[in-house]
């Protein structure tokens, strides 16, 4: 969900063209899970499913969208959420009444009929258990894509490895992903291409926002911004009633943040808030290293153990491991 930004940073949003995403990118991984498993579905809003009822929407989305990935040039490397910090219980909380929520709806359209309202909740539905985890990681291991399995938030962890210099941008839909200092934030890398909305299918592409970009149009500090983040509302606090981001940036430009928390959040210590995004628990800095995938484990996961088509995923396993005539691994890094 992230922090509701959109309306000030709309101005710094970029079309990225090839050479922008070329290089090594740090993938949002729980985002891009919800993605997949979002936009991956039947038209009536059922994932893609093994015939023992295991989700597979998440592993068609990694295995395609790495070959893809590779194919223009990019080095994904995926990040993984740690242990939440207390402050994101409430969040937590809240998107699960939401999912349940959708997933009621959903198969209340279902009976009804209406495929496309059964499509929009399931895409709201979308949920991460333990086998979706494990088998995401466990796929991107044997194409040898690096996984990191951040202590905390994965996007601190991203906007980390981007800040040293270790990879090109952070791919991420989430504009926090900027106030954890990310310098490049690209949205929709994960789903770009055709893609249903509201009920017609429309192309996203790729955009990109850079933090200094943003931060010197605005006329703020990335502390600044964070203080407008916490009147908003992020993952970690509730924003002050009635706010939304023009306001919130017309508080922090007139130096109005504090009496603004006195009159609507009396209660409330930002402190905690801006020491997250400021100072969030991270690993060390980690040697990132792809791999070769290993061909006949790939075949053995996807199509002996989940039921893919091994007549489709060996074409694609062949120019990733050179056994085609396709370019190897080794000449995408």
């Amino acid at each position: 969900m992230g922090v509701a930004l959109r309306d000030i940073i709309a101005p710094y949003k970029h079309q990225a063209e090839s050479d922008d995403l070329r290089g090594i990118a740090a993938i949002d991984g729980y985002n891009a899970l919800y993605q997949f498993l979002s936009i991956i579905r039947q038209p009536d809003g059922t994932p893609l499913m093994d015939k023992e009822g295991r989700v597979t929407s998440h592993l068609s989305g990694i295995f395609y969208r790495t070959f893809n990935f590779l194919e223009q040039g990019i080095s994904p490397a995926w990040i993984f959420d740690g242990t939440p910090s207390d402050l994101k219980l409430r969040t937590i909380t809240e998107r699960r009444a939401v999912r349940k929520d959708a997933e009621e709806k959903w198969e209340q359209a279902k009976r009804e009929g209406d495929t496309e309202g059964a499509f929009r909740h399931a895409m709201a539905s979308s949920k991460l258990n333990e086998e979706i985890l494990s088998s995401a990681r466990k796929l991107l291991t044997l194409i040898g894509i690096p996984v990191i399995d951040a202590p905390s938030e994965g996007e601190a962890e991203a906007s980390r490895l981007a800040a040293a210099g270790k990879v090109r941008y952070v791919a991420s839909q989430d504009y926090d992903t900027l106030l954890f200092g990310a310098p490049v934030l690209v949205r929709n890398l994960t789903v770009s291409g055709k893609r249903r909305l509201h009920g017609r299918m429309v192309n996203v592409q790729p955009e990109m926002i850079t933090l200094d970009e943003v931060l010197t149009g605005l006329s703020l500090t990335r502390e600044e911004l964070i203080d407008l983040a916490i009147l908003v509302g992020t993952d970690f606090n509730e924003g002050a009633p009635g706010i939304g981001a023009k306001t919130a940036l017309k508080k922090i430009k007139n130096g109005e943040f504090n009496d603004t928390l006195k009159l609507k959040m009396p209660d409330f210590d930002p402190e905690p808030v801006r020491e997250i995004f400021l100072h969030p628990p991270v690993s060390d800095v980690p040697v990132l290293e792809w791999k070769k995938p290993d061909h006949d484990r790939v075949i053995s996961f996807l199509c002996g153990e989940y039921g893919f088509s091994e007549d489709r995923v060996t074409p694609i396993l062949e120019k990733l491991t050179g056994r085609g005539k396709q370019r190897t691994l080794d000449n995408w890094f």
